[in-house]
């Protein structure tokens, strides 16, 4: 990081108070060093400086390296050295001082702001009425305009303030926002992992209970339902290291091949399912991959829990920058497998897919039967 962004983020660091120094001392010296031009308020004729001058530039100036720390004290500190320097005649460049404490107030006060601007505002009045008598008489206008432009500076720093509190709102919504959406996400991997190995666990484990009279095929129904565990297992070690600060959050991209295992495990468990899987894989996909698993995973979960036994057709299709998945489930005419449950799960499908531009659909067919059609533009790294 060099120049401007790491000037930036060393003013952001130290909250601008590691240049309140420099410009307290800039300050100071040009007030010495520059006579006669500074703020002159009442007409009083400029008096030479002397022994006191230097207590009243020294009280405008050095509290500006504390008014980020102390705005309120600063301010009345430097209010007083403003005054001796107008009713003492001096008119130093130090009066600069005054709107930016005034400024720092408004923009760095957290409490009794209000409070503050009205005793400011009172202890102006006597300050007025004293040049007013010492000076050659000038207009009240004077003094009203002198007022209108330090409250300008009131303003500002006002205005500073609340745009600082409307993007310190912002980014707390979008952190806010941030943590709901990947705890929405990791819902989703989840419900995915979980609900569709458990799912065949129960059926194998189910249908092995009838299979006590014949060892062989008992098992094979148990060695099924041990290769599910381990293969949910290792989904879920996967899934919970992407909850670790160091681990990397892109997904995990099923290898080739996974599709096939998956749907194995399918027909392990007692479903009868069809596969089909036309073209070449790009080589990069970006998420497309994933998301086309957790569409044929989720769709064949559905089968299995509602559907179960009835024949189940996946067809998936490598096209030029889209990936085509289409699952079917035939009915019985009596019930309606897929939207038997709460729905979570096509939703978190369709949310996948919107995320990155193609098109979802989940519909019921006239036997009963259901069929899920997802069209996946592929190489998004969304």
């Amino acid at each position: 990081m060099t120049g401007l962004p790491r000037i930036q983020e060393l003013w952001r660091r130290s909250g601008a108070a590691v240049w309140y120094v420099p410009l307290a001392a800039v300050l100071f010296v040009a007030s010495l060093v520059y006579h006669d031009n500074g703020t002159e308020l009442g007409g009083l004729p400029t008096r030479p400086f002397d022994a006191l001058t230097l207590a009243a530039i020294a009280l405008q100036c050095l509290p500006l390296a504390g008014r980020r720390r102390w705005p309120v004290l600063c301010f009345a500190v430097v209010s007083i050295g403003f005054a001796l320097d107008q009713l003492r005649g001096y008119h130093s460049l130090a009066g600069i001082a005054l709107p930016i404490t005034l400024l720092s107030v408004a923009s760095h006060l957290e409490h009794h702001r209000r409070a503050t601007a009205i005793a400011a505002s009172v202890a102006y009045v006597p300050l007025a009425v004293a040049l007013h008598r010492l000076g050659p008489g000038e207009p009240p206008g004077e003094f009203v305009t002198f007022y209108l432009a330090v409250a300008l500076a009131w303003g500002v720093g006002a205005w500073v303030r609340h745009t600082r509190t409307l993007e310190a709102e912002r980014r707390r919504r979008v952190a806010e926002d941030t943590r709901t959406a990947e705890r929405a996400r990791i819902a989703r991997e989840l419900h995915d992992v979980v609900t569709h190995h458990v799912t065949a666990m129960v059926v194998q484990a189910e249908a092995a209970r009838y299979l006590t009279a014949v060892p062989d095929r008992l098992d094979q129904s148990l060695t099924a339902v041990t290769d599910t565990g381990r293969r949910a297992i290792t989904d879920l070690r996967h899934l919970l290291d992407l909850l670790n600060p160091d681990h990397s959050t892109e997904p995990r991209t099923p290898p080739v091949g996974r599709l096939l295992t998956l749907v194995e495990q399918t027909r392990r468990a007692g479903q009868p399912v069809e596969f089909t899987e036309e073209g070449t894989p790009a080589e990069s996909t970006g998420s497309a991959d994933l998301v086309a698993y957790r569409v044929v995973q989720e769709s064949l979960t559905n089968a299995l829990k509602y559907a179960h036994g009835r024949r189940t057709s996946v067809r998936v299709r490598h096209g030029s920058g889209e990936i085509t998945v289409e699952v079917g489930t035939d009915g019985s005419g009596s019930e309606t497998p897929g939207l038997s449950g709460s729905g979570r799960g096509l939703a978190g499908l369709r949310e996948r897919v919107d995320v990155l531009g193609g098109d979802f659909s989940a519909e019921e067919q006239k036997d009963g039967g259901f069929v899920v059609r997802a069209h996946i533009p592929a190489g998004s790294p969304s």
